[in-house]
């Protein structure tokens, strides 16, 4: 479809006046990134103007990235930024991302297609016969999937959603039940890939003997404050005792009125967009929760192993399907590759957060953070300093683990100098990464949620923004009564 002349004439205008302040910013910047100090913050800003003003997500990050380099390296920024996508598909994180990612697109295209999520949906709504019940069931199942933040929201978007659709719930508040019941639950469980990661952090960082670092992180559980107040906030959303605030009174007035429960654009990132719903009125329970079942049984025996035990899923499928005459071979296949086809845009945006978050890193964004954060630090306000300044730090970057990694190694022997209880440390960095992965557009939490939800990913983060700050406020407080109590000092 060709472009009609006004749009050609906005498009143009935009992008015009981006050339000339892109060009302007270059001309001002020092030459030497060292010396940015404030100036570094300037991508982020640009990064979620535009994201507010276009509501487009990919081609914020994009630019946003871009302009980073061109500060960074001026007119020799194409050799880096070659380097930089070059390094981030070499990463192991995204290399995981991809294959455990696209392979859990395959175990749901094969449940799906097995009729599992249809026999599910229809043992809930005996059970859940209201708007307000198939909420509360939503939530039970986020808790109870706690292996992993990928899976859950995976998992219980994609079966949640038919059974949501016949209480008129917007896939918005579908989208923020199942994202507060993810990564929120997955590290306040000590029998979870969060927990693993994080303990192994603790003991590489000499917090936490060797081999000792989930009974270390057992300690934390206590003060990891967002996650338990997420978890309780949405619980109190779902039974309806907590008020509809923000966006998604918008949200919820437009399903109840309209009958239209996606937002606008949604269909781009759903998983499931533009599928026929076929015949499953013979499909049997077992379908859905056996691959489930080995799932978790699979990675617990492979130690917390995501990759492995997605695999081996995908082995058992393999054989229960095919043996029990649920599929052929040559179905099972295409639901495979159909599966990793549904999930490259949202792993392609998680790709491209990297990207803007390694130009970000190039201009000194990280060490600017944490050296603001640096002048308020004293035993008494560490808690609260550090739940803030990485919690902002992972909304404006979006790489939630890769947050971790960078924040431990300076917050755990920061804690022991000056006095303060590590584990309440620890704890705050917990939260901030769950806080600001809930608020950031482009998260994976965000992105693979609203995948599964069929919610197109701005809508859903902007209707559960509001939530993530009243979070964001209680445990602001937590932390700060803590600090001043001297918890452990």
């Amino acid at each position: 479809m060709n472009l009609t002349s006004q749009e050609w004439k906005h498009y143009l205008k935009v992008y015009g006046i981006l050339a000339v302040v892109f060009a302007i910013i270059v001309i001002l910047v020092p030459n030497d990134p060292a010396e940015f100090g404030l100036l570094s913050v300037i991508p982020a800003a640009f990064l979620l103007i535009f994201i507010f003003y276009t509501k487009r997500v990919m081609e914020s990050l994009l630019l946003g990235a871009t302009l980073g380099y061109l500060m960074a390296y001026k007119g020799d920024f194409f050799g880096p930024v070659n380097d930089s996508l070059y390094g981030i598909m070499l990463n192991e994180s995204i290399a995981w991302l991809f294959i455990v990612c696209g392979l859990m697109g395959s175990i749901i295209a094969l449940i799906e297609k097995a009729g599992g999520a249809f026999a599910f949906g229809e043992w809930v709504s005996k059970r859940a016969k209201t708007r307000r019940s198939t909420l509360v069931w939503t939530w039970m199942l986020g808790v109870v999937i706690f292996m992993d933040d990928y899976l859950n929201c995976l998992t219980v978007g994609s079966s949640m959603s038919p059974l949501t659709d016949r209480h008129k719930v917007p896939r918005e508040l579908l989208a923020y039940v199942v994202d507060s019941t993810a990564a929120p639950v997955c590290v306040l469980i000590p029998i979870s890939t969060w927990a693993v990661f994080i303990g192994s952090l603790m003991e590489e960082n000499e917090m936490a003997p060797a081999g000792e670092g989930l009974k270390y992180f057992i300690q934390t559980i206590p003060y990891n404050f967002y996650a338990w107040f997420a978890v309780i906030v949405v619980l109190l959303v779902a039974m309806g005792w907590f008020p509809i605030i923000g966006p998604m009174k918008k949200a919820i007035k437009r399903a109840e009125e309209t009958g239209v429960l996606a937002p606008p654009g949604s269909e781009k990132i759903d998983m499931k967009a533009g599928e026929l719903v076929p015949d499953h009125s013979n499909a049997k329970l077992a379908s859905f929760f056996l691959p489930l079942i080995v799932l978790v049984v699979s990675t617990m025996l492979y130690d917390i192993d995501m990759q492995k035990g997605v695999i081996t899923t995908l082995a058992f499928i393999f054989v229960y399907y095919i043996g029990t005459g649920i599929l052929g071979p040559e179905e099972y296949m295409d639901q495979v590759i159909k599966g990793i086809k549904n999930m490259l845009f949202p792993m392609l945006l998680v790709v491209a957060a990297y990207f803007f978050a390694a130009a970000s890193e190039e201009i000194g964004f990280i060490g600017y953070m944490i050296s603001l954060g640096e002048q308020f630090i004293t035993p008494a306000t560490l808690p609260l300093v550090v739940f803030l300044t990485f919690g902002i730090t992972e909304f404006i970057m979006g790489i939630s683990w890769g947050m971790y990694v960078i924040a431990l190694p300076i917050v755990i022997p920061l804690a022991m100098t000056i006095g303060a209880n590590p584990f309440i440390a620890v704890g705050a960095v917990c939260s901030a990464g769950v806080w600001g992965s809930h608020i950031c557009f482009y998260s994976d939490a965000t992105i693979l949620t609203s995948a599964a939800t069929g919610c197109d990913n701005y809508r859903h983060a902007i209707t559960q923004m509001p939530y993530g700050f009243v979070g964001m406020v209680f445990s602001a407080i937590a932390f700060f009564i803590v600090g001043q109590l001297g918890i452990g000092i």
